[in-house]
């Protein structure tokens, strides 16, 4: 039983870093998306420019992808 026991973690250790390489796949395709969609240059805006709303916007992105990403793998 102890064997058993440790194949199901190792199981369950393989899918959890599955989901999360997909989890992290999906983040840089939704910010590589979001940064071409924009109609400006993201980073100079964040960075240079400092511009807070964009920063808000952004985090408020990656929060509700997170969100979806999290469910998805719930089911």
């Amino acid at each position: 039983m102890g064997v058993l026991a440790v194949v199901v973690n190792l199981d369950n250790l393989l899918a959890s870093l599955v989901y999360s390489l997909v989890g992290l796949a999906v983040f840089v395709a939704g910010l590589f998306v979001f940064r071409l969609i924009m109609p400006f240059d993201v980073h100079k805006e964040i960075e240079v420019d400092q511009n807070t709303a964009l920063g808000i916007v952004m985090g408020s992105f990656i929060i509700g992808l997170a969100i979806i990403v999290a469910a998805a793998i719930s089911g």
